[in-house]
């Protein structure tokens, strides 16, 4: 079979690229994922997952998805909605049979094995097949995103240890005398705060915490009505960076401003995975006062948990959620465009989906490899706190780079995937608010790069 694009993976990502070729360009594309529908790993998400971030700016630049509502109820009350796993994989279904299949340039192949130059097998039948990529390969699953069902713990369990990946909790049918929530990521967020809702006192789970994290209040991450964030946040923040006068006054300016929120204000955090929480959900999770900050788990028994900075006693009755699993893992850069193949990469810090449309247009638009490689500067997944610095310099950088570029900067701005909808600007010019914002952003914004490059400079020395 052949086509203009072979696309591996109908994941978030290889969907949004995918649905960019069909407005921009004739091409054909054949796409080929080993999941029996799209969605990626969405379809083995645990039952309560929802978006951390409004689904205004989630999925493909064609389609919203949701109501565009806010949430009257709940701890995130008063934000934009948040689409359950359940109704991502909807909207994706949606995309797939609604727009891609009756445009008839888009092939699908669920259920389906990639074993490298487009030579793929069918699952459930065993037939082996070939598609034969015109312009060029898409690899969209390089992010490797990996969920707890589908990874196990990254750790040993012993015989009778109850530990379990957060589906299971949904199916439980008898209380355990305890639960242990192992993981600070998102997942482990969203683990502790199901066990709260449903009514499990917060005595009884501990939280193995190995490093505490930074957290983005989802309300400064709004579109542009609620605008107590965004352009004013991002403003605010700017500043804050300019005058900083060492990494950690850096920090602490940067949370003063409300830009950064922690769990525990005596802790500094060493952490940043870009994890969202309204102030009401930290509210539930500093709640549960049994926050055990030894290092990562070892070994589960019976009796104990093996920890790198000593042991926690247990008992058999305990149950373990594992939420360990890194959904963001770091994966080395490799070059977006590369001849006949493009890798699928963040090149906006944590909007994968928005990064993979921006790519299709780029690819759609722009000459030569090294000038598109130039435009998507890969942003890896933030690990560390030092990685907000990194990630920051390398928004401001590209929003420089973009903005010379004729055309792009006002396709980020249509883009209804840009988490920090500059459209805003071009909306509402005379808002007071965006006026101030924007001045500050012009005074501020080189000056906080300097900083930025400073601060992180020094931090290099220091390491070596």
């Amino acid at each position: 079979m052949r086509a203009d694009y072979v696309v591996v993976g109908s994941g978030a990502m290889g969907m949004a690229f995918t649905d960019v070729l069909l407005s921009e360009t004739d091409a054909t594309v054949i796409l080929i994922d080993r999941h029996h529908r799209p969605g990626g790993h969405w379809n083995d998400a645990y039952p309560f997952v929802r978006l951390h971030q409004p689904s205004a700016f989630y999925g493909v630049n064609s389609k919203p998805l949701g109501s565009g509502a806010k949430d009257t109820v709940g701890w995130n009350a008063g934000l934009y909605e948040l689409a359950s796993g359940a109704e991502v994989c909807a909207y994706f279904d949606q995309v797939m049979q609604q727009r891609f299949l009756p445009s008839g340039r888009v092939r699908y192949f669920p259920r389906c094995e990639h074993r490298g130059a487009g030579e793929f097998v069918s699952l459930p039948s065993g037939r082996e097949l070939r598609a034969v990529a015109r312009r060029k390969l898409v690899d969209a699953t390089y992010m490797n995103v990996q969920v707890p069902s589908v990874r196990g713990p990254f750790y040993a369990v012993g015989p009778g240890v109850r530990c379990v990946p957060p589906n299971a909790l949904v199916h439980a049918e008898r209380p355990a005398s305890g639960y242990v929530v192992v993981g600070a990521g998102k997942t482990g967020i969203d683990a502790v705060l199901w066990l709260l809702a449903n009514d499990v006192e917060p005595e009884a789970i501990t939280w193995i915490m190995p490093r505490d994290s930074w957290y983005l209040d989802r309300a400064t991450l709004q579109p542009a009505e609620l605008f107590g964030g965004l352009i004013v946040g991002i403003a605010k923040q700017t500043e804050a960076i300019a005058l900083a006068e060492s990494i950690g006054d850096l920090f602490e300016r940067v949370h003063a401003c409300g830009q950064l929120l922690r769990l525990d204000d005596a802790v500094r955090p060493t952490m940043y995975r870009c994890a969202t929480v309204t102030r009401a959900e930290l509210d539930q999770l500093r709640r549960v006062r049994n926050v055990v900050r030894r290092g990562r788990v070892k070994r589960i028994e019976r009796d104990r948990v093996e920890l790198e900075q000593g042991t926690l006693p247990s008992d058999p009755e305990r149950l373990y959620v594992d939420c360990s699993a890194d959904g963001l893992a770091r994966r080395p850069v490799v070059p977006v465009f590369a001849g006949p193949r493009i890798t699928l990469q963040s090149v906006r810090t944590c909007q994968q989906v928005f990064s993979a449309a921006f790519i299709a247009h780029v690819e759609a638009s722009a000459a030569d490899d090294a000038r598109k490689n130039e435009l998507c500067a890969v942003v890896p997944h933030p690990n560390s706190d030092l990685d907000f610095l990194r990630t920051t310099l390398a928004y401001a950088q590209s929003t420089i780079r973009w903005a010379q570029e004729p055309g792009l900067a006002e396709w980020v701005a249509r883009s209804r995937l840009d988490l920090f909808d500059a459209a805003a600007l071009l909306a509402r010019p005379d808002d007071p608010a965006l006026v101030a914002a924007q001045q500050s952003l012009a005074k501020h914004m080189l000056p906080a790069i300097e900083k930025l490059r400073s601060l992180l400079a020094s931090a290099d020395q220091r390491a070596q």
